[in-house]
């Protein structure tokens, strides 16, 4: 409320231009100016999100050690972790430069609509800064404080692939992260393949965390799966999240194969939809309730929710998936339980094989077990022939609920058939 309070830089305070405007041209992610004008102090706090959210200054050592006490206060009570949200935000450029605009023909920044101003920069200066290792080191320190805890930290970033790295190698940071890039529209084998690459280019020991949905984007089924079987694709992209190499989140009815929800204008809820209709529809759309059976409210609440339920979930709900062998949620619990049996598929590392352009394939290795994964993500009959190196040793495993057909009566040319949807796990000998 003034400049002369004990906490009166706890936030991030700067004066106007001369001319009153804003100290330099950031922009929030939910519209306009990250700086908003308090009339008392005569000056602009930031925040890159809402107006109600202003930045921590975490230039400032007693604020900083404030968020650590906090988290302290949490682990006494007995957490297991924490999810940071937007890990890569918490420090600024103290000098307030201006972001440079993303020249013509670049790639935008992953995790928000190209109708948002805010991927039309650069994110230099208000993201990302070097002075943030610094803090993740202390934070790491506190957790290691507590055996078993753990962390996993949200990264959108021009480069998130870079930042995952970076903020998970050496183990002296997060324990995982995830970024956009299966977040994102492409989907293509091909496109997948780029960010395993790109991924492993840069990865060393670091650890990732994988998801292809979670509240911040179109559910999966309706941005990936759209144009294909609404339960076979779930599946098999499923399959493929949970066979790479790292952590893996599922999000809250992604294990029912949900589309995204349509959520009427009078009903929006995300300020973030509110200001960028009608191009943008905000979050509501992934974020309502989940369907525990076909009845009012899909049995979720006995009045109205903050957000309606799609009246296309009802049939998907988990009663009546439960009665369903051939139901996404089935398949999703036969694909957890042969991740666990298989420990390769947690902990080993990965290398792309060549299978074509339209098939998906990684060898996974660990402690002297070897599986090759291959996935159709197509809604047409794909057959490869096994690289050589390994074509005489494969053994098809069962108990995935995938059907494939490895012919083997040339054993040094193995053919393996994928039928549309389809997913295959050879165990190499």
């Amino acid at each position: 409320q003034d400049r002369t309070n004990d906490k009166a830089d706890w936030f991030v305070w700067a004066d106007p231009k001369p001319d009153g405007t804003p100290p330099n041209n950031w922009l929030s992610i939910f519209g306009g100016s990250a700086w908003t004008f308090d009339s008392r102090r005569q000056q602009y706090y930031l925040h890159n999100f809402l107006t109600s959210q202003p930045d921590v200054n975490f230039h400032h050592p007693e604020a900083r050690q404030a968020q650590l006490d906090n988290m302290r206060f949490w682990l006494e009570l007995g957490v297991d972790g924490f999810r940071l949200d937007t890990v890569n935000f918490y420090f600024h450029d103290q000098a307030l430069r201006d972001n440079p605009p993303v020249p013509a023909g670049e790639a935008k920044t992953l995790g928000a609509p190209d109708s948002n101003p805010y991927t039309w920069q650069r994110h230099v200066y208000d993201l990302s800064r070097p002075e943030n290792l610094d803090f993740l080191r202390d934070l790491r320190a506190l957790m290691d404080e507590y055996p078993g805890t753990t962390t996993v930290g949200e990264i959108g970033d021009d480069k998130p692939l870079e930042r995952m790295a970076e903020y998970t190698a050496g183990g002296d940071k997060l324990h995982m992260a995830y970024g956009f890039d299966l977040l994102n529209a492409p989907h293509s084998a091909g496109y997948i393949r780029e960010v395993i690459e790109r991924f492993q280019r840069l990865a060393g020991d670091a650890w990732p965390c994988w998801a292809l949905s979670n509240h911040d984007v179109v559910r999966s089924a309706t941005r990936w799966g759209a144009h294909e079987d609404p339960v076979s694709y779930p599946k098999v992209a499923l399959a493929m999240v949970l066979s790479l190499r790292g952590s893996v989140c599922l999000y809250q009815g992604e294990e029912l194969g949900l589309p995204e929800a349509e959520v009427p204008f009078e009903r929006i809820q995300d300020p973030y939809g509110k200001v960028l209709w009608p191009e943008f529809k905000g979050r509501d759309g992934c974020r309502t309730p989940m369907p525990w059976r076909q009845a009012a409210q899909g049995d979720f609440s006995s009045v109205e929710p903050w957000l309606p339920i799609d009246e296309r979930h009802l049939p998907l709900s988990v009663a009546n998936q439960e009665d369903d062998a051939n139901s996404v949620l089935h398949a999703t619990r036969i694909l957890l339980n042969f991740r666990r049996q298989h420990p390769v598929l947690r902990e080993g590392d990965i290398q792309l094989v060549d299978v074509g352009d339209e098939l998906l394939g990684f060898l996974r290795e660990h402690d002297g077990q070897r599986m090759l994964c291959l996935f159709n993500l197509t809604g047409t009959e794909l057959s490869t022939a096994l690289p050589q190196a390994y074509a005489g040793g494969a053994r098809l495993l069962k108990g995935t609920g995938f059907t494939a057909e490895l012919d083997e009566a040339q054993p040094q040319t193995a053919r393996l058939v994928l039928p549309p949807y389809q997913a295959a796990f050879l165990a190499l000998d």
